[in-house]
């Protein structure tokens, strides 16, 4: 804040005793008016002698660090007691439909008082404007830290007119008011998040000081001051102003917005700021800015409302994931719809080699690898085709005309007659023909184009009265040591199969176990109370293929002999692989060494709940 100083002048004519009474009362509106409003062209001492002869007995102000400039006298525009118009505020860095608004204003007999940038461009399409400046009587200053910081300016907009002191307080230092107050801010969220990068002292220059202070004040006041953020609000803002009756949800909700999208915009700054200055994922208090999406039709159930939100932070932007996918076709989606397509697609995009993943209750129940995608998409639904009908089916390839095709036509393996259905298919893009292709196999069916999830992400889910925050489980065969502790060491094939069914396997429900072989899941259990019915679960639905199959278990065997690990070793899997950890691990070691199984232990658990 810029310091003052005041100096009583007299001319020669006036006594010491009318200067010492005059210090006494308020400042007049002359006064008021005359602080900071001088033009550099003498001294400090001829300006006050100058000032002092032509307005004796005068409160005169000065800055300061000013006190060698002065400037001529000149007074504040804006009266609307005088004038009875009415005024909107609009400074706006995104000048989207800006020109709509202005002659919509114009037309409506607002005066309208902008800054710099919008005042210019209100100007260009013939909308008359009053630069801020004129009411402050003092420049814009450091750099643009400084326009609407101002008594002039905030005065207006807070005093509340019912309210007969706060008006009297305006009147008398010659403050007019506010009726609308258009602001949006710098482009703080787009800067720091922009490919190409940013360097501190940029950031901080894109913080927005004085747009801030505005919305707040006239949210804040909102019975008297109309506050819009978004320009798709021009429309409605213009149509209640042409109406004949004040509506005071319509001002509450406008002042909802405003706060909101302040606390959005603070929300990127905190974020922006916490990873310059710590770095640490886990700071002392998080804000997550979420934006509407859609409205659902209902939650898990019928009778639970719902509704879709995206995650705006900076850390999800081009972050990739099913929240910011393109829907091309079908029925809206609903709730178990998000959380499964996000299941599919988090388990496909695991690998590397072309991959179908077929999942039902958030459960992959098939999934299979292979240089041809068609193949890969039949075998992930040979595994489990009960399961798959009515599922969701994810690819980390392109869907061209071919793999279209073999998704509309392709037959439940369960009678070789029954047309496939799914909920949803989910990729990373589709060739045009392609596309044509899925729409005609269902009017319902959903079409989601999606980009990958990015590594690195931070996990939250919510439990009663709180978050739980984690690092996303991203680990993937080739960031882990699978350790041979068995006297058999597994072939370079069955090593390859663990490794597949281990990657299955961290996405499926505890207690989990999947069974593998040549890139593709025979069988999975999840979700049990305990680990040798998930086994059980797995062996069942794996058959006959079982025997040479590899296995992986999301968590250690708490138990060999007689157990799990038995049950496995003589059904005839060939390869288990499991992280350890156990008291009892040297059961498993032996009972597997016994029945001349593979054993690798992982060190690497991946529960899921």
């Amino acid at each position: 804040m810029l310091g003052f100083t005041a100096a009583i002048t007299t001319s020669s004519s006036a006594s010491p005793n009318a200067a010492t009474a005059f210090a006494a009362t308020p400042i007049s509106r002359a006064a008021s008016a005359a602080l900071h409003i001088y033009t550099r062209t003498a001294t400090f001492s001829s300006s006050v002698q100058q000032y002092s002869t032509a307005y004796p007995g005068r409160l005169i102000c000065f800055p300061i660090k000013a006190m060698a400039e002065t400037e001529v006298l000149s007074t504040p525009k804006l009266d609307s007691k005088v004038s009875g118009r009415k005024h909107a505020l609009i400074s706006l860095s995104d000048k989207s439909d800006l020109a709509f608004l202005g002659k919509g204003l114009q037309e409506l007999g607002y005066t309208i008082v902008s800054t710099g940038g919008t005042a210019s461009a209100l100007e260009s399409v013939g909308v008359p404007v009053t630069k801020v400046e004129e009411l402050t009587c003092f420049p814009e200053m450091l750099d643009g830290r400084v326009k609407t910081l101002h008594p002039n300016i905030h005065g207006g907009i807070l005093a509340r007119r019912d309210q007969e002191h706060h008006m009297k307080a305006l009147n008398e230092h010659g403050i007019g008011t506010f009726d609308i107050v258009v602001v949006n801010l710098y482009p703080f969220y787009n800067k720091v998040s922009s490919s190409s990068g940013i360097s501190f002292e940029d950031g901080i220059e894109n913080i927005d000081i004085g747009g801030p202070a505005m919305i707040r004040a006239a949210a804040k006041n909102h019975k008297d001051v109309l506050v819009v953020v978004d320009s798709g609000d021009y429309p409605g803002l213009l149509e209640f102003l042409r109406g004949k009756e004040d509506d005071l949800l319509f001002r509450r909700k406008l002042a909802w917005k405003a706060f909101h999208h302040v606390a959005s915009y603070d929300s990127a700054v905190s974020e922006w700021l916490w990873k310059q200055t710590a770095g640490d994922k886990f700071p002392p208090g998080l804000t997550v800015p979420l934006s509407l999406k859609s409205s659902l039709r209902y939650g898990e159930n019928p009778h639970q409302k719902a509704a879709f939100y995206v995650d705006k932070s900076l850390a999800e932007v081009n972050a990739g994931g099913i929240a910011t996918s393109i829907q091309h076709h079908g029925k809206e989606m609903s709730y178990n719809n998000y959380l499964d397509a996000d299941a599919a697609w988090n388990c496909v995009c695991e690998f590397s080699k072309p991959t179908c993943v077929v999942v039902k209750h958030t459960n992959p129940c098939g999934v299979a690898s292979r240089d041809d995608i068609i193949e890969a998409y039949r075998l992930a639904v040979k595994a489990d085709p009960v399961s798959a009908f009515g599922g969701i089916v994810a690819f980390n390839v392109e869907v061209d005309e071919a793999l279209a095709k073999d998704i509309r036509e392709f037959r439940s393996p369960t009678d070789n007659e029954t047309r496939m259905f799914y909920e949803i298919v989910v990729a990373p893009k589709y060739t045009a023909k392609g596309l044509e292709v899925l729409r005609g196999k269902s009017k319902t069916l959903r079409i989601l184009e999606a980009k990958k999830n990015s590594k690195g992400k931070l996990s939250l889910r919510q439990v009663g009265g709180g978050w739980l925050a984690q690092d996303s489980d991203d680990l993937v065969p080739e960031d882990i040591k699978f350790s041979v502790v068995s006297e058999k060491t597994p072939q370079e094939s069955e090593l390859s199969d663990a490794q597949f069914a281990w990657l299955c396997v961290k996405h499926v429900k505890s207690n989990a176990v999947v069974i593998a072989k040549d890139n593709c899941m025979l069988g999975m259990g999840s979700g049990q109370p305990n680990r040798l019915e998930s086994l059980r679960i797995a062996m069942r639905k794996a058959g006959e293929e079982v025997k040479g199959a590899a296995l992986a278990s999301d968590a250690f065997f708490p138990f060999a002999w007689n157990d799990a690990v038995e049950e496995a070793c003589e059904s005839g899997i060939s390869v288990i692989a499991e992280p350890g950890g156990s008291i009892r691990d040297g059961d498993a070691i032996d009972c597997c060494n016994k029945y001349g199984v593979s054993l690798v232990f992982t060190n690497v658990r991946h529960f899921r709940h």
